[in-house]
């Protein structure tokens, strides 16, 4: 997912270059747009105008990624001689002063979902005992074997999985869902699907985009219900055809909040005989225990008949480290087909149960060791201030006049709109408040999800104090053009040719690998060095 630092730098050239300013269309009209593009940067005086644009917002990506502080500079080779431990931790406190948002301070929205210093001081001391096992290699690390088919039987267990129920654990939720849908890939074509398809909401995640692609899949989005925001039913039904491999819902989606009607589209599974996969990646180790946190939630599990796959990070409100999900199934035929093997490799049978080969044995016992520290109690005790306060937080957006609350959220995230002014002018607002949002589009929204880090003291009534102050100061003048992070991200939804964004991300993807650009005091030598 492209950070807000990203967007923030592109289409600088998109604003001077966009002929039509309506969203991206698909099908035929959107293939011909793409064509007229192509054909429009052929010219040398446009092409030449739209690169010098490009280069520029480029150029400005890379100062704003890579900006150091003074007297810092990248390493660019070896030391020549190793550094003590000593030193070592001495030189990676310049990098922690780095960043400049307060994460710790609830201010940023998910991203750090628990922070509990205690927690931490054992999954450091757990990571650290496990640092060098893999559990490719089981026969020398069968502690990690059995700490990740506990982990699975848990989840199993807490999405109400029956005694076939099964899974494995993967490095986040992309790695769940993609291998969700290679799963069912593979069984369409068993199943003399040449071309299978996968059927799911607008909201539905990125990651099944980037499974499609991957995998040779093609994905049909279905759209949403204006007012709910969750995905609609009937139309759904319409795109299901002999080349379905799979219908997927949420539970909840990421940009509003919302979870799918689950069920509904459950018997349309069933009447269809396709596999359903319910993406809880966001959520799941809140919805698991809303029950009895005491905020009910209509059935979006194993006890739906029809859902035959879960994925659920735990490294989300299962409050593991970064880096681990799992991806469970209702039966074991489901998870062979995720499986690879390479029976007749000259180094012997190679077999994995997902993309990674190897993988790194600590982060699963610091997984383990998260859900047994925190236990049934900890997690129902974590998701009720986890609930209550999202629920705070709504009820008071919604009697700020001027922004509205998307759809009815039930979990964690609180996405807001406006129908008097652009909200991306609420969202750079509370940026120089300090707080850190997720800025949406397709519609223009911004939300936040809360985390434990926000159910501190004060928080949650500072969050509402800022967000009817910045209004308030916006009211005054709702028409007032929005500027800055703001203007580009609206900009960016009306630009019909998809290819110019897609250019400037690759930009800010390499902009994140590079070490070209140094201190800011370095960059002010520079510009004097240019300037005689």
């Amino acid at each position: 997912m492209l950070s807000q630092t990203g967007l923030a730098c592109i289409c600088w050239f998109c604003l001077n270059t966009a002929l039509f300013p309506f969203p991206p269309l698909a099908g035929l009209v959107s293939r011909i747009q793409k064509r007229f593009f192509k054909i429009i940067r052929r010219i040398p005086f446009i092409g030449a105008s739209i690169q010098a644009q490009l280069n520029k917002a480029l150029d400005d990506m890379s100062v704003s990624i890579c900006s150091l502080k003074n007297g810092m500079s990248y390493m660019q080779t070896l030391p020549k001689l190793g550094l003590s431990q000593e030193d070592v931790l001495e030189k990676i406190k310049e990098y922690d002063l780095l960043s400049e948002v307060q994460w710790q301070k609830g201010m940023v929205s998910g991203t750090v979902y628990s922070g509990d210093e205690k927690l931490t001081d054992l999954l450091v001391k757990v990571y650290g005992d496990f640092a060098w096992s893999n559990p490719l290699h089981p026969e020398i690390f069968p502690g990690v074997r059995k700490m990740e088919a506990e982990v699975v039987r848990m989840a199993c267990t807490l999405f109400h999985g029956g005694p076939e129920s099964c899974g494995t654990v993967t490095s986040g939720g992309t790695e769940s869902i993609l291998m969700a849908c290679k799963a069912y890939r593979d069984m369409a074509h068993d199943r003399g699907i040449k071309h299978p398809e996968i059927v799911a909401p607008m909201s539905v995640h990125a990651a099944f985009d980037k499974a499609a692609h991957y995998f040779g899949m093609k994905l049909i989005h279905v759209p949403l219900d204006p007012k709910t925001m969750t995905v609609n039913v009937k139309v759904m039904r319409r795109f299901i055809s002999r080349n379905t491999a799979m219908l997927v819902c949420s539970a909840p989606q990421f940009p509003h909040g919302i979870m799918d009607p689950v069920e509904e589209v459950a018997q349309l599974a069933l009447r269809y005989c396709v596999p359903f996969h319910v993406d809880a990646c966001l959520g799941g180790f809140l919805i698991a225990f809303m029950a009895k946190a005491k905020f009910p939630l209509a059935p979006f599990d194993f006890r739906v008949k029809g859902v035959t796959s879960i994925s659920a990070d735990t490294h989300k409100y299962g409050y593991a480290p970064k880096g681990s999900s799992v991806i469970l199934y209702r039966e074991q035929k489901y998870r062979h087909y995720q499986y690879f093997v390479a029976p007749d490799w000259q180094g012997g049978i190679y077999a994995s149960p997902s993309v990674a080969g190897s993988r790194p044995g600590g982060i699963i016992a610091a997984c383990w060791a998260t859900m047994m520290y925190m236990g049934e109690d900890g997690y129902v005790d974590a998701t009720r201030k986890v609930i209550e306060i999202a629920r705070f937080i709504e009820a008071e957006i919604r009697k700020v006049d001027g922004v509205f609350v998307f759809g009815k959220p039930e979990v964690s995230v609180v996405a807001l709109g406006s129908k008097v002014f652009d909200i991306f002018r609420l969202s750079n607002a509370l940026t120089s408040k300090g707080w850190n949002l997720n800025t949406l589009q397709f519609p223009s929204s911004i939300h936040i999800c809360v985390t434990l880090l926000h159910t501190k003291p004060g928080v949650a009534t500072q969050f509402i104090r800022d967000v009817k102050e910045q209004v308030a100061i916006i009211m005054k003048n709702p028409k007032e053009k929005t500027t800055g992070m703001g203007a580009i991200y609206g900009m960016a939804q009306s630009i019909p040719d998809r290819s110019m964004v897609t250019e400037v991300s690759h930009g800010f993807l390499d902009c994140l690998y590079s070490t070209n650009v140094h201190s800011s005091e370095q960059r002010h030598l520079n510009g004097i060095s240019k300037a005689q």
